[in-house]
This record gives structure tokens, sequence and C-alpha cells, in this order.
């Protein structure tokens, strides 16, 4: 498992982090381009009638012998930056090689009350509708647009294949918010005060870098 691993993460440390504690909770987030104000869109919303509150989002092989739960609320500040800058190098060397077995779990602490919830939902409606690849995709878009999902923007920001007005009803009626709740409880009953906080195989890791989490999967491997 060394190949390229090792230059990888070393690039992937040398990006910033406030803090290894990440969000408590209070603050805000990035400008960015993801719009969910309905208000913004030519739809009329209904409240979604059968969500899929059973559908956990997910990546890699599911009979991995490593399990990597990953607790995240989507308007806090260091899941963004989790997200964006380090994530991706856990995917590239561990999930896609078939080592990991990845879970997103909501953690609302929440940052920002307006928003913490709705976007949740609104990406685990699209991971329910079009698959675990379009919840990542919408995630990414999500954090990438970070403080700014009230306005200034139009359906061209979507993520492709995302169903605008389902997107958006999924968000004003925080159609997911059950399983969200339930995520946070069980995140709770594990020790997750603050986000985000990544657990592998059942033990929280010290921080979000990528040279953290990677120190211990190898470990698990």
């Amino acid at each position: 498992m060394e190949h390229t691993r090792r230059s990888l993460l070393a690039g992937a440390a040398s990006v910033g982090v406030i803090g290894a504690a990440g969000c408590l909770g209070g603050g805000g987030g990035a400008d960015g381009g993801l719009n969910l104000d309905p208000e913004a869109y030519d739809c009329d919303l209904s409240e979604p009638s059968d969500p899929d509150l059973d559908y956990r989002p997910t990546l890699g092989n599911p009979d991995a012998d490593v399990t990597v739960q990953a607790f995240e609320d989507f308007t806090c500040g260091h899941c963004a930056t989790y997200k964006l800058d380090h994530f991706p190098t856990i995917r590239e060397e561990y999930i896609g090689s078939g080592d990991v077995h990845y879970e997103h779990w909501d953690f609302p602490l929440p940052v920002d009350e307006q928003w913490a919830v709705p976007v949740a939902s609104a990406a685990r409606g699209v991971g329910a509708r079009h698959g675990d690849e379009a919840f990542f995709e919408f995630a990414t878009a999500a954090y990438e647009s970070q403080g700014s999902y009230g306005g200034g923007s139009s359906t061209d920001d979507m993520p492709a294949g995302a169903d605008t007005c389902a997107v958006l009803a999924d968000a004003e009626f925080s159609a997911y918010e059950e399983s969200i709740q339930n995520d946070k409880s069980e995140g709770e009953s594990m020790g997750v005060s603050g986000t985000p906080t990544i657990f592998v195989n059942g033990e929280a890791v010290a921080d979000y870098q990528a040279e953290t989490i990677a120190a211990a999967i190898d470990e698990a491997l």
C-alpha cells in the first residue's frame, strides 16, 4: 500500500487547517454559488411524500476490513476544508482501492441554524434518488457554496443530474430531518461534539487531516 501514497499525503499535509477540533457551533461560511432559495426558481413545491429515510451515503467496498465514518455539518467551515482539501486523498488512495468502506453521517451543530438541516436534506435526497456518486458530487458543490445557499444564482448552478425542484422541496421541507437527527443521536452516543469527526473502525481520529486519517487506516489494515 506504499506506492504513491506517501507523496500524496505529503501534499495533503501542506494544506492549512485552522485547529484540529473543527466546528463547535456558531460562525458562518464562505461565499459560493449553489442557491437553495425556492424564490429563485420556477418550482411549485410540495412536501415530499415518501423520502427514503433508510438511505445512507456510502462509497467503496462494503466488505472492506476498514470502515470510515465521517460526521459532518454542511454549514461548518472546517467540514468544507475536510471535504474539499483532505477527503479527495482518502478517496483516491483508500476508497478507490477497495481498502475502505466510507460512510457519511450528518451532525448538524448547527453552525447555521437556517441551513444546516435543509442542506443535509437536499444532499440526502439527491443520493436517495440518483445514487451515492450523485450525493458526494452534490455535497462537494454544497461545500463550495457554503454561505450562499439563500441567493445569488440560478438553476445553472445545480450539480449535473440534480432534479432542481426535488432538491428544493427536500430542503424547504427538511424531508430527511428524521434521518439526520438519528445520525446526530448516534454521533452523540459515540462522543461526537464537533465537526468534522472521523472514526476508523469505531475509533475517533485525532484530527481531519488526510495524513492523520491515512495513518489510522494503515494501522487498521
